[in-house]
């Protein structure tokens, strides 16, 4: 019997490596290093922490658009919400084929601190040689200056060849593309950047999303070169999956092709009711971090995440994207013996219930991509109306 556990194209995204973790767990005594807070101010960070997640979360409509540009924002973004964006892009980028290579740019849209570069750099030891031209866009000066600051700091050297462009500059993906033009790109990411748009459009208003997500496609398009990658990742909700299935169907309009973590090029079988989202376990996160999360009562178990990397290649695969986490499946619905678990996945068939002996389903792990040929089919879940497959 095959071990399914073990079958995928891609490392599984919760594991990071030591050297990764390493790197990580220095991540908060290097930021209080850089950014220290004075005394009289240290035991008001968890308050401010916790005001900040308020306002990025259930009082969205209080924040402005340039809320780091406020002294006490910027500080806790810096302590809490950067090591936290830090340590989930490095669980994400391991996992994706983005080919860099010298003389490439980047543009990196709405890059706050400096977050994707810092991760890029921690993850990706391969390419700290290699010269390298980002060009970092952001509407607050200060959080662009603290990021190139806590970049210096973390790369550690006079000699890294990464030439990094700050730029000050309001994102409209209304115009289509920036007015200053900075080359054709091989790399475009925007990272948690266009929930900020799309959290005011009621759920109900599907239209209105889907133009929206047509409007930052072509934005991207018209700023990446033509066999360049682009990256997307936002939060793990209902609102930012659908987005990111919108969003992928407009770049096939292009003609840039999902790679990530699409197993294929079909419609998307989660919309309208389901969403994709990646949710991992943070047992691994800085004991440092933790302990101001919990300090400031906002306590993180899970990293949850929506994301599409595109490519210019259209390729073809069978296989099967593990989505969910396990869960019982009583009386099996009706298709398969009891006492089975299962896991939603997505394949180039719609979605599909990969269904087994609780072990074995604890053992796909999500994220992982998983053979068709490990599995039998067993009919039509009547609930979900996703195809069953039983593990061999």
């Amino acid at each position: 019997m095959r071990d399914c556990s073990r079958v995928g194209s891609y490392p599984q995204v919760a594991q990071v490596p030591q050297q990764t973790k390493q790197i990580l767990n220095s991540i908060p005594s290097l930021i209080e290093k850089t950014f220290p807070v004075p005394a009289r101010f240290r035991a008001s960070l968890p308050s401010q922490v916790a005001e900040l997640s308020r306002l990025l979360t259930n009082s969205r409509g209080e924040r402005s658009l340039s809320y780091l540009s406020r002294p006490g924002y910027l500080s806790a973004y810096l302590h809490y919400f950067l090591p936290w964006n830090l340590y989930r892009l490095c669980l994400l980028l391991p996992t994706l084929e983005i080919k860099l290579s010298a003389g490439n740019t980047i543009t990196d849209l709405g890059c706050g601190p400096l977050t994707f570069v810092s991760a890029l750099w921690i993850t990706r030891p391969d390419l700290r040689a290699v010269p390298l031209e980002f060009n970092c866009i952001d509407r607050v000066p200060a959080a662009l200056e603290a990021g190139k600051k806590f970049f210096n700091a973390l790369a550690d050297s006079e000699n890294i060849p990464w030439k990094i462009n700050l730029v000050k500059k309001e994102i409209n993906i209304q115009k289509s593309a920036l007015k200053q033009k900075f080359g054709q790109s091989s790399l475009v990411c925007a990272v948690n950047i266009f929930n900020e748009i799309y959290e005011s459009i009621p759920h109900s208003n599907t239209e209105k999303l889907r133009r929206l997500a047509a409007n930052a496609a072509q934005f991207m398009h018209n700023e990446a070169a033509e066999n360049a990658s682009i990256l997307a990742v936002e939060p793990g909700v209902p609102q930012s999956g659908k987005f990111i299935s919108y969003l992928r169907a407009a770049f096939m309009e292009l003609g840039r092709f999902p790679a990530a973590p699409c197993p294929h090029t079909a419609a998307c079988p989660l919309l309208p009711a389901k969403w994709c989202h990646f949710g991992f376990e943070a047992e691994d996160a800085p004991k440092d971090l933790r302990r101001l999360s919990a300090a400031a009562k906002i306590p993180k178990e899970r990293l949850v995440f929506s994301f599409l990397l595109t490519g210019a290649e259209n390729k073809k695969s069978e296989d099967i994207r593990v989505l969910s986490d396990a869960f019982p499946l009583p009386n099996c619905r009706e298709a398969l013996p009891l006492g089975k678990a299962g896991r939603y996945g997505c394949s180039a068939q719609g979605l599909v219930l990969l269904a087994g002996e609780k072990t074995r389903v604890d053992n796909l792990k999500a994220y992982s991509l998983i053979s068709y040929n490990n599995f039998v089919k067993q009919g039509i879940d009547k609930k979900s109306g996703a195809l069953i497959l039983e593990l061999k």
